[in-house]
């Protein structure tokens, strides 16, 4: 099993006549992704590799069925598309696009929560379910169909976490990168709450990053309501305070934010943190074999 996607999903593609749109809708289809029409106004009619191009995501919904779409727009754009899938009736939207304004997507969360769509990101790399669906930006390739869930603040250190599972022999249900960016729709504690309830998840990866204080929820949430083994990473322990590392979010304010501060309050909930990727792998099998699942 796995959340938010199986080979059941129906993805249409906001930008796919433009260079990463196009490029990743291959990518996605490659892998065996229902990629059933893209979005580009004023391309209609067109086709980008058989793909079938739509002026307007409601035009693409009520052709296609699609139920989940990915954005591949610049930022200026990216709040726009993001409530035009909301109000075609999409389900779930998963936005690329970096570097959208937070203030905007502060507007654009409180609209689109209220129909009823869950975002993913912005700044988010994609989620896959391993065998079944990728939406976005993640290398296909690394991983491999389990039962370990993997929900992470970063882009490319979520691959190392994923490429250190699957060469020690734990497959992913999902993996979901939920994006690094101040404002974001889904977060750490959205993501717990659906792999604690999913039967087919063993255990949970957790990848944070300086800045914010949800990981701090997330620890708290996870000894008290998931009971499910837990391992995490928490990227930026050698960052200098006020000095954005990466993502827009990954910044120490205040003496708050802090890497320690995040590790203290994993380790005190009883969850092991990796100090370095590699140790990732080895920390989850002896977790699991301590709750006596391998």
């Amino acid at each position: 099993m796995s959340i938010l996607i199986d080979e059941k999903t129906r993805v249409l593609v906001q930008g796919i006549t433009g260079r990463d749109g196009s490029f990743h809708a291959r990518g996605m289809r490659d892998y065996g992704t229902q990629v059933v029409g893209g979005v580009t106004p004023g391309k209609g009619g067109t086709q980008v590799d058989g793909i079938p191009v739509y002026n307007t995501v409601a035009g693409c919904v009520k052709e296609t069925g699609a139920d989940a779409s990915v954005i591949y727009v610049r930022a200026p754009f990216a709040p726009d598309a993001i409530l035009e899938a909301a109000h075609a009736g999409i389900n779930l939207v998963v936005a690329i696009s970096e570097g959208v304004p937070a203030l905007e997507m502060a507007r654009v969360m409180q609209e689109v929560t209220a129909l009823g769509t869950r975002v993913i990101g912005p700044n988010s790399p994609g989620l896959i379910s391993p065998g079944k669906c990728k939406i976005g930006i993640m290398p296909g390739s690394i991983h491999m169909p389990g039962k370990i869930g993997v929900v992470s603040r970063s882009g490319t250190l979520t691959y190392e976490m994923v490429w250190q599972l699957t060469t020690h022999d734990l497959g992913q249900s999902t993996a979901i990168g939920i994006g690094g960016d101040p404002i974001i729709g889904t977060r750490f504690l959205d993501v717990l709450r659906l792999f604690k309830d999913d039967p087919d998840t063993d255990g949970v990866v957790l990848l944070g990053e300086i800045g914010g204080s949800a990981e701090e929820e997330a620890a708290a949430y996870i000894s008290q309501e998931m009971h499910k083994p837990a391992v995490a990473f928490i990227a930026g322990r050698t960052a200098p305070p006020g000095k954005r590392m990466g993502h827009a979010g990954a910044i120490i304010s205040r003496g708050q934010g802090t890497a320690d501060e995040k590790i203290r309050a994993l380790e005190k909930a009883g969850i092991p943190v990796a100090r370095i990727p590699s140790e990732v792998g080895p920390l989850m099998q002896e977790a699991l074999c301590s709750s006596g699942l391998r």
